[in-house]
């Protein structure tokens, strides 16, 4: 009864991803671009979204490795501007992590203020370095419910 599964879909069902495809990059090409993508021109041309992600360090505790802060640059976008960057943590069984978006935004939006390794909101301290305001937003639910509304505020006026 497949036909009959494709005639219910909602439509939210069929925007969802169908193919992901995660290609490798080649290095050693003598002229122009020394990273190319494998596989002809076609999933060049045919890709609705093209990432380049790129792990740029290690988060750790002690010896352990929780996750990778992570680099993502978008190369293709038919649906929206197109080169845009965004850098995020991924932690491993977590995914990406909430409190240091939470944290890296509130910087940038100037909603968090950063003096040195000290993070402060408004008047109140709220500890030195990333690693320990990230652990401060996740034992503080509430203060992280607040961070993300004034962050989601903040994104709706930007014109």
């Amino acid at each position: 009864q497949i036909d009959d599964y494709d005639n219910n879909e909602t439509p939210e069902k069929r925007r969802t991803v169908r193919l992901v495809i995660i290609g490798i990059l080649i290095i050693g090409v003598m002229f122009g671009n020394p990273e190319t993508t494998t596989g002809g021109n076609a999933l060049k041309f045919y890709a609705t979204l093209r990432l380049d992600i790129r792990r740029i360090g290690q988060i750790k505790k002690g010896d352990e490795v929780l996750g990778n802060r992570t680099r993502v640059k978008i190369v293709k976008n038919k649906i929206a501007p197109p080169f845009k960057k965004a850098e995020f943590d991924i932690i491993y069984g977590e995914g990406i992590s909430l409190p240091g978006e939470i944290v890296d935004l509130g910087v940038e939006y100037n909603i968090l203020k950063k003096s040195g390794s000290w993070f402060s909101y408004g008047e109140t301290k709220l500890g030195q370095g990333r690693d320990a305001v990230k652990a401060l937003l996740s034992d503080n639910p509430e203060l992280l419910e607040e961070l993300k509304i004034k962050i989601y505020d903040y994104m709706k006026n930007i014109k």
